[in-house]
């Protein structure tokens, strides 16, 4: 394991933040998760899941935990996180970020190599290897310890697209990695939280974003839930 990943949670501990999490209310449709911890270089640390087995939530959903590690990582700063969710309308055509989702494709052969009955546990075949990828929708969120210093990320998959935000942004604070510096949401108790602010459009029409960080809503129930989520410490 790489050498920053001991700074990080472990296996045990991120699947029992993560299980906490999945089974509360998240307004979503209470379905079994994914999740990955990725170190500031990218390299997965712990890949998890809260189902009976690899199969109690969606096989595609592994991968993707992985994808929204890396882009909340990737694109977040020591003093500025972004979360997944806050990349969806800037990539957009026409969005300040358009093309952003096409690069720092995922390592197939990292992604879907080794045993698949590994899949999930502490010796999944991605831990150590850097899997890549970004991913625009809600579910990934920059790790920041106590003392404020960015460490990595964490992804979670396996919901709606607002489920998973509020499940990663439940874990996050229970394994105490979410002392953010600042972000580009109005909240400043919750600087990097998903944003809904996007117009109705009529037909197949995208909603404007008034932040131009805005997400789409996924059900009225997760966007309530979004408001009260712990603060950040």
């Amino acid at each position: 394991m790489d050498n920053a990943c001991k700074n990080l949670p472990g296996w045990s501990d991120l699947k029992a933040a993560l299980t906490a999490a999945r089974n509360l209310d998240n307004g979503g449709f209470n379905l079994d998760m994914w999740a990955t911890i990725v170190d500031r270089d990218g390299v997965v640390c712990a890949v998890a899941f809260t189902g009976a087995d690899r199969g109690s939530q969606w096989p595609g959903s592994r991968v993707i935990s992985a994808q929204k590690a890396n882009t909340a990582n990737a694109f977040s700063l020591p003093k500025l996180a972004l979360s997944t969710a806050q990349l969806f309308s800037a990539v957009q055509p026409g969005g300040s970020l358009f093309g952003l989702q096409h690069s720092n494709p995922v390592d197939t052969n990292y992604a879907y190599g080794g045993d698949p009955t590994r899949y999930g546990q502490e010796n999944d075949p991605m831990v150590g290897k850097r899997i890549g990828g970004v991913n625009v929708f809600g579910g990934g969120l920059a790790l920041y310890n106590s003392k404020g210093e960015l460490v990595g990320a964490l992804g979670v998959s396996g919901d709606s697209s607002c489920a998973d935000h509020n499940i990663a942004w439940r874990t996050r604070h229970t394994l105490n990695l979410d002392h953010v510096p600042g972000g580009v949401s109005s909240d400043p108790r919750r600087p990097d939280n998903i944003v809904y602010d996007i117009a109705p459009a009529s037909g197949l029409a995208i909603g404007v974003s008034a932040s131009g960080w805005g997400h789409p809503v996924c059900s009225e129930a997760a966007k309530t839930i979004s408001a009260s989520l712990p603060t950040i410490r």
